[in-house]
C-alpha cells in the first residue's frame, strides 16, 4: 500500500459552462471560463510554484511565488488570481520568473528556521518543496531580528519570536515557523465558517492569532483540523505527526460519528493510525472534517477497550475471561435453553447504528431466521423512526430527497429541531457558506441555537417555540401560505393527490390554526410566524433540515408530516436546492433502517406480513419468517419485567444510557437470564450483561455506512481487529453455535445478499463502490450510479399525498410540582452517549452535562452559576452542575446526554411517538432546585456500575 496523495490544483474549480481555450508553456488546454492560470496548468501537469494557494480555499495571490509572463501583457501576474481568457499564450517558466522566484524564496527562508532534519513536517513541508522547486542553492541574507530566534545576538528579548502554543490536545502552532500566507486564516473562515483565526500585527511583526491571540484551546477555534491541513509548514502540526512520524500509507475510509459520513484517508505507519485526513474527494464533506472525526480516534487504543470474551453466571458476579468459542457456545446454549423452556419469542436483538450495513443486516438476519422471531428493533427508531413512518406515507420512501450538495443551491432553508454547528458540524460549514453568499435562514428551535446568531451569520427568523409544540407551528405556517394564495397550485395540480390537497388546504385554512390562534400554543409571535411562511414560500429554492427535535416527541410522525405538506405546497421538492432533509445523528442510522432492523419490516422498508417479500428471503435463507411483527425495545423491556422475556443480544448499542425511563430500563435488563452485549468497552447495558463479546472498531473492519443523504460509503480495515474478529464475524460464529451454518467468507458477499434482495440496493457491490467512490440508493437498473435527488418526475408512491396534521398536546404536562420544561440535545465535541468521545481528549471541551437555564429562572430558585442542581420529574432525579444562560428561554431548561454521571434519562418519561413508538425525549415536565451533590440513586448506580466491572483474576477464575 502506498500513501494516497491527492491533486491539489491551488484555486478551486470554475463552474462556468463556457469553455476557453488558451497555451500554456506550448500545450493547449481548454478549461472553463474563470479558471486560473494555475489550475489550467495543473490540467495539463504543469506545476507553477505556489505557497498561499490551495484549491480549498479562493485565490489569495500574496506569496508572489506563482508569476508567470502572458503574451502581450506588461508585468507577471500571479497565476492563481489570473483568468484564463480565450486565445492566452502563458510562459510558466522563464529566466525571468526563475530569478523572481529564487529572490522571493530567498526572503522566506531568511526568516525561518532550517531544522529541516529534526521538523516533523520534514518531508511533507510545502516550504521546503518550493525551495527545491525554485533552485534556491544559497541564501545571502542574514536578519537581525527574526520570528524564530529567541534573542538577539547581543542578548536582548527579540520581539518577534512567540513560544509555541501547544494547549490544543491535538495539534501544535509554532509562530517561529509561520510565513504568514492566511491559508490557515482562510481555511478557517472560508472551509469551517468559524473565523477563529486572524493576522495580527502588520508587516514584518505580522502573525497568525487564534482570537485575540488567545492560546488555541480557549479561542473559538473548533478544532476542525482545516487549518492544520491548509498549513504548508509545521506552523500547525498534528501532535501524533510529531510522536510518531509521517505516514507511509493510507486507506479510504468513512468516520463512524454522525450522519454525515466523511470520508477520511486513515495514514498508517505499520500499523499504527497516524492521523485522519479528510478526503477532498468524498461527496458528504468534499474535504473537510470535525473535530471528532478529524481527531477524536483515540478510543480505539483505549485502556478501557475490552479484548477478551467474558462470561458470568450473575449479573453480580465478576467477570470470566473466556475463549470465543466457550463465550459463543455458552451464549448458544443459553439462548436455546430459554427458547425451550419460555417459548420461541422469549428472546431477541438489537442492532445498532454505530455498525455497518454488512453487520446490521447479519443481527437480524440472526433474529428472524436463527432465532426464529421479528424481535429486533434499533435505536434508530429511538431517534428517526417518525421520519421513516412520516416520508413513506407522503412520499412513499423512507429517506431525505437529497444530497449535501443541494444545500449550494438553496435560497431559503427552514432550519427545525436541529443544530447542526453541534450534532452534524460538516454539514453546518456548507450551510453556513451558502448563507453568507446570501441564502436566508428561518430556525425553528425552543433553544437559540449558533445559527440563530453570530458574528457572520444570522438567521431572519427564530421560531422560539415552546418544547412539544412543532405540529401547531408547521400548520399555521401552511395556513399562511394557503390562505394568501402562496401555494404552487401548477406542482401540486402536476405531482401530488389534489383531493387530498383539497382536504388538507380547508384543514389548514381553519381559523383555529391561524398564527394568531395558536400562538398561546406555541408561544410564537404571530408576525413573525407569518413573515416566515412567506419567505418560505416566496424566497426561490426552499429547503427545509431537521433533527432530533422533530422526531423525539409524541407527535414526531405528525410533525414529519407537516414538513413534507410545506414542501409540496411550495413546489419544494424534486430539483437541486429543495428538499426534505432528516439530518441523521449516527453514522449509519440510515443504514440499519434500510438493513430490517425494526420488528415490523424486512430489509427495504417492507412488512413482514407482505407473503412476497418473506418469500424471497424464505428461498434464500432456507428457513421460515414469523408473518407478526415482533417486540420493539420497550416491549421487549415490558415483557422482561412480566417474566416472558428472558434473553438479548445487543450489539453496538447502550440502551441503558440511551433509551428513556432509565429505572425501567434496569428493571427490564435485571429481569432477564442472558443478555449478551457485544461491544468495544463495558458500557452501562453492560452491567446487566451475562456474556460481553468484544466489538472492533470501524479502522478494524470492511464494510458499509449509509449516511443521511443516503449515500453508501465504503469503510475499509486499516489495521487488524484488537479482538481478534470483525463484528460481523462474530455475529456469523454466534449463528453458527446455534446451528445456522452461514459461510461468509467476506462482507462484499453479505452486501451481495442485500443487493439480491432489497430492491434500492440492487445495483450496489463493493466493485461499484470501489469505482465510484459512493453511491445513493435507490442504485437499481434504473439508477445503475445511484439516485442524489429524489422524486424529480414523480413521487415514489405516484401521487404525492397530503396528511390532514392535527396538533394534539403531550400528556407530560408542567404544573405547579414540574413547572418547567426540559429538552436535550448534543454538543459538537461529544458524541451520543459519549462511550468514544469521553475516552479521548474531547473531555477538554466537555468533562461534564450542564443544565442550562434561564437568569430569571435561577434567580427565583436561588441558583448561581456552576452549582450543583438537582433536576427531578415524575420519572426520577438527578443532579448536575447549572449553567445560567439566555440561550433558553424563561420555562425551558436544557441538558446534554453524554456522560452516564448524569444519567440524564432518569428523568425522561415513556410517552412515546403515536405511530412508531419514538421516545419523547424532547419534552420532559420538571423542576430545578439548588443541590449539594449527586442523589442517593447516582450513588448507588455509580457502586453497581463499579462492581459490574470487575473482571476476575486467573486464579480467582481458577477458583
Amino acid at each position: 500500500m502506498e500513501l494516497i496523495r491527492e491533486t491539489d490544483y491551488g484555486t478551486p474549480p470554475s463552474r462556468s459552462q463556457k469553455t476557453v481555450t488558451l497555451t500554456i508553456d506550448g500545450f493547449e488546454v481548454s478549461v472553463p471560463e474563470g479558471t486560473s492560470l494555475m489550475r489550467a496548468a495543473m490540467e495539463i501537469g504543469i506545476k507553477v510554484p505556489k505557497l498561499c494557494a490551495t484549491d480549498m480555499v479562493d485565490a489569495f495571490g500574496s506569496c508572489r511565488l506563482c508569476l508567470v509572463e502572458i503574451e502581450g501583457r506588461a508585468g507577471t501576474p500571479a497565476s492563481c488570481t489570473t483568468p484564463a481568457a480565450q486565445g492566452m499564450v502563458v510562459h510558466t517558466q522563464t529566466g525571468r520568473l526563475k530569478d523572481l522566484r529564487r529572490g522571493v524564496m530567498e526572503l522566506y527562508i531568511s526568516d525561518h528556521p532550517l531544522d529541516c532534519l529534526t521538523c516533523a513536517a520534514n518531508g511533507d513541508c510545502e516550504l521546503q518543496d518550493m525551495a527545491g522547486a525554485v533552485g534556491l542553492r544559497e541564501v545571502r541574507y542574514e536578519a537581525v531580528d527574526t520570528h524564530f530566534r529567541p534573542r538577539r545576538t547581543g542578548g536582548d528579548a527579540n520581539p518577534q519570536w512567540l513560544p509555541k502554543d501547544e494547549s490544543n490536545p491535538y495539534f501544535t502552532y509554532d509562530p517561529s515557523k509561520c510565513i504568514v500566507c492566511s491559508r490557515c486564516v482562510r481555511a478557517c473562515e472560508e472551509v469551517q465558517g468559524t473565523f477563529a483565526l486572524t493576522i495580527e500585527g502588520r508587516g514584518f511583526g505580522s502573525r497568525v492569532a487564534a482570537g485575540l491571540a488567545e492560546p488555541f484551546v480557549a479561542s473559538e477555534c473548533v478544532s476542525c483540523g482545516a487549518c492544520v491541513q491548509a498549513c504548508p509548514t509545521a506552523t500547525l502540526q498534528e501532535k501524533s505527526v510529531i510522536e510518531i512520524g509521517l505516514p507511509e500509507h493510507s486507506r479510504v475510509t468513512t468516520c463512524a460519528y454522525c450522519g454525515v459520513g466523511c470520508s477520511f484517508k486513515a495514514e498508517m505507519r505499520g500499523e499504527e493510525l497516524v492521523r485522519m485526513v479528510p478526503y477532498k474527494d468524498g461527496k458528504a464533506n468534499r474535504g473537510h472534517s470535525c473535530v471528532k472525526g478529524r481527531f477524536a480516534y483515540g478510543y480505539a487504543n483505549h485502556r478501557d477497550r475490552i479484548l477478551k470474551p467474558m462470561i458470568r453466571k450473575s449479573i453480580s458476579d465478576p467477570w470470566q475471561e473466556v475463549s470465543w468459542d466457550e463465550a459463543l457456545a455458552y451464549a448458544a446454549s443459553e439462548f436455546r435453553r430459554i427458547q425451550y423452556q419460555h417459548g420461541r419469542s422469549a428472546v431477541g436483538g438489537i442492532t445498532s447504528s454505530r455498525c455497518t450495513n454488512e453487520e446490521t443486516y447479519l443481527v437480524q438476519k440472526l433474529i428472524r431466521s436463527v432465532f426464529g422471531n421479528n424481535n429486533v428493533d434499533t435505536c434508530a427508531r429511538v431517534c428517526h423512526s417518525p421520519t421513516g413512518y412520516g416520508l413513506k406515507t407522503t412520499y412513499g420512501t423512507s429517506a431525505g430527497t437529497q444530497d449535501f450538495d443541494s444545500v449550494e443551491h438553496t435560497d431559503v432553508v427552514l432550519l427545525i429541531g436541529a443544530n447542526p454547528t453541534d450534532g452534524h458540524p460538516v454539514f453546518a460549514s456548507r450551510l453556513k457558506k451558502r448563507l453568507r453568499a446570501g441564502a436566508k435562514l428561518i430556525v425553528v428551535d425552543p433553544r437559540r441555537i449558533d445559527l440563530v446568531r453570530s458574528p457572520h451569520v444570522e438567521a431572519a427568523h427564530h421560531l422560539a417555540l415552546r418544547p412539544g409544540t412543532n405540529v401547531a407551528v408547521l400548520t399555521a405556517m401552511a395556513h399562511v401560505i394557503v390562505t394568501e394564495g402562496l401555494v404552487d397550485e401548477a406542482f401540486v395540480r402536476e405531482r401530488c393527490d389534489w383531493d387530498a390537497f383539497q382536504d388538507w388546504a380547508a384543514f389548514v385554512s381553519e381559523p383555529r390554526h391561524s398564527p394568531e390562534s395558536v400562538s398561546q400554543v406555541t408561544g410564537v409571535a404571530p408576525e413573525t410566524l407569518r413573515s416566515a411562511a412567506r419567505l418560505f414560500a416566496t424566497g426561490g429554492n426552499g429547503s427545509i433540515y431537521y433533527g432530533l427535535g422533530v422526531t423525539e416527541h409524541s407527535q414526531g410522525s405528525t410533525t414529519v408530516m407537516a414538513i413534507a405538506n410545506l414542501a409540496m405546497a411550495t413546489g419544494n421538492i424534486g430539483r437541486p436546492g429543495v428538499g426534505v432533509n432528516p439530518l441523521r445523528g449516527q453514522n449509519n442510522v440510515q443504514g440499519s433502517c434500510d438493513m430490517g432492523s425494526f420488528p415490523h419490516e424486512l430489509p427495504g422498508y417492507r412488512h413482514v406480513s407482505d407473503d412476497a417479500t418473506r418469500a424471497v428471503f424464505e428461498r434464500l435463507w432456507g428457513t421460515a419468517i414469523d408473518d407478526e411483527p415482533g417486540l420493539r425495545i420497550p416491549n421487549m423491556l415490558d415483557a422482561a419485567v412480566d417474566g416472558s422475556f428472558k434473553g438479548l443480544y445487543v450489539q453496538g448499542e447502550d440502551i441503558l444510557q440511551s433509551d428513556p425511563d432509565t429505572k425501567h430500563v434496569a428493571a427490564g435488563l435485571a429481569a432477564m437470564e442472558c443478555v449478551v452485549v457485544h461491544d468495544l468497552f463495558l458500557n452501562e447495558t453492560a452491567n446487566y450483561a451475562h456474556v460481553f463479546l468484544p466489538g472492533s472498531t470501524f479502522l478494524e473492519k470492511d464494510g458499509t455506512f449509509t449516511n443521511a443523504e443516503r449515500r453508501i460509503n465504503r469503510v475499509r480495515k486499516v489495521m487488524t481487529p484488537k479482538n481478534g474478529l470483525a463484528d460481523w464475524q462474530v455475529t456469523q460464529a454466534l449463528a453458527n453455535a446455534m446451528g445456522a451454518g452461514w459461510s461468509y467468507a467476506d462482507p462484499s458477499e453479505i452486501m451481495d445478499e442485500i443487493a439480491a434482495t432489497t430492491p434500492s440496493f440492487a445495483g450496489v457491490s463493493y466493485a461499484l463502490l470501489d469505482r465510484a467512490g459512493s453511491v445513493q440508493w435507490p442504485c437499481n437498473e434504473t439508477a445503475p450510479l445511484g439516485t442524489p435527488v429524489m422524486h424529480i418526475d414523480g413521487f415514489v408512491r405516484g401521487k404525492g399525498r397530503f396528511i390532514l396534521t392535527e396538533y394534539v398536546a403531550t400528556d407530560e404536562k408542567t404544573g405547579p410540582r414540574f413547572p418547567l420544561l426540559l429538552t436535550t440535545g448534543r454538543i459538537l465535541s461529544q458524541y451520543n452517549v459519549g462511550a468514544q468521545t469521553r475516552r479521548t481528549a474531547n473531555v477538554v471541551w466537555h468533562e461534564e452535562d450542564r443544565l442550562e437555564i434561564h437568569p430569571h429562572d435561577a434567580e427565583q430558585r436561588g441558583i448561581k452559576d456552576g452549582a450543583w442542581v438537582r433536576l427531578s420529574s415524575r420519572s426520577g432525579e438527578t443532579t448536575l452542575r447549572a449553567l445560567i444562560t439566555d440561550r433558553v428561554a424563561p420555562g425551558v431548561v436544557y441538558t446534554t446526554f453524554h456522560h452516564p454521571a448524569t444519567q440524564a434519562n432518569v428523568i425522561t418519561t415513556d410517552y412515546s411517538d403515536w405511530a412508531t413508538n419514538c421516545p419523547e425525549y424532547k419534552v420532559t415536565a420538571v423542576q430545578v432546585s439548588p443541590s449539594n451533590g449527586p442523589t442517593d440513586w447516582q450513588v448507588d448506580y455509580e457502586e453497581h456500575a463499579r462492581l459490574s466491572r470487575r473482571i476476575a483474576t486467573p486464579l480467582e477464575a481458577a477458583e
